[in-house]
């Protein structure tokens, strides 16, 4: 589980980043959530969000996808602002999402749920009148994208009957199903046991070199399989951001995840004489 993934190849120095975050900030009623967040993820990165509970990473991830508006600040996507953009917009433009908390149809089976998430992407999708095995084509290409990842014997399983480790699985399809350019996963090895993990990592592993990857997870011994940089986030704000390498080297992540005092290192945090708010 802890082999080195690869490097993603090279870009040119003129092509934009995949997903670009300029001065990110959030406040909520005087609470800093996101303090002063910028980053640049190139085209196929594997890039980790990292940071003990309340350092603001999914705050971040919603300002990405566009659950939240920041204070200030601007979000690119392969050099297009989708700062205003709602997340469907962003969707619509390559950006796909899960969250901590599972989204999947419980009734429905692993077909089911697939094909309707396939269906998302056609333009009579907003027919509800017809049966969805009406739809063959978004059918076969639904057990297809399952087959590739490992669920091709659970396609009639309802979902509500899933492992965890599978309905995790699941949710990564789910959003595959859509096309996404760029992908971020919040916490997909949340509450899987060591071969669920295992799983997980393995599927992740087997995604598109072309497809930008950008995911929180506290596992770090999995996320360096499956990342090759990372940044860790502390109150908000960024506090390093390098290799995973160079990260689990890093002094002040030690002293974050060893759960000794850190300094605040937001503009005006304790600890920072004469910082701006």
């Amino acid at each position: 589980m802890t082999a080195e993934p690869a490097a993603p190849q090279t870009k040119p120095a003129d092509t934009p980043p995949a997903l670009a975050a300029d001065h990110l900030w959030r406040r909520f009623r005087g609470v800093t959530a996101v303090a002063d967040v910028s980053l640049r993820i190139p085209l196929g990165a594997r890039f980790g969000i990292i940071g003990p509970n309340g350092a603001g990473k999914t705050t971040l991830f919603n300002l990405l996808s566009g659950e939240l508006r920041p204070s200030s600040g601007r979000v690119a996507l392969f050099g297009q602002d989708i700062t205003a953009l709602r997340p469907y917009r962003r969707a619509a433009l390559g950006l796909g999402r899960t969250f901590q908390i599972t989204r999947v149809f419980g009734d429905l089976t692993v077909l089911e749920n697939l094909t309707l998430a396939l269906h998302g992407l056609n333009r009579s999708k907003l027919s509800l009148l017809r049966p969805w095995r009406r739809y063959p084509d978004a059918m076969a290409e639904a057990a297809e994208l399952a087959a590739s990842f490992g669920l091709a014997g659970r396609l009639g399983t309802r979902a509500s009957e899933l492992s965890h480790g599978e309905i995790r699985e699941l949710e990564v399809l789910l959003a595959l199903a859509l096309k996404p350019r760029v992908l971020l996963l919040d916490e997909p090895a949340a509450g899987l046991s060591p071969a669920e993990r295992v799983d997980i990592l393995n599927l992740l592993r087997s995604l598109p070199a072309e497809l930008t990857l950008i995911m929180i997870e506290h596992d770090i011994d999995l996320l360096r399989g499956a990342v090759d940089s990372a940044a860790v986030l502390h109150l908000g704000a960024l506090v390093v951001e390098g290799t995973m390498r160079e990260i689990q080297q890093d002094d002040r992540v030690r002293e974050l995840y060893l759960g000794q005092a850190a300094p605040d290192p937001r503009p005006g945090g304790p600890g920072q004489e004469g910082a701006g708010t």
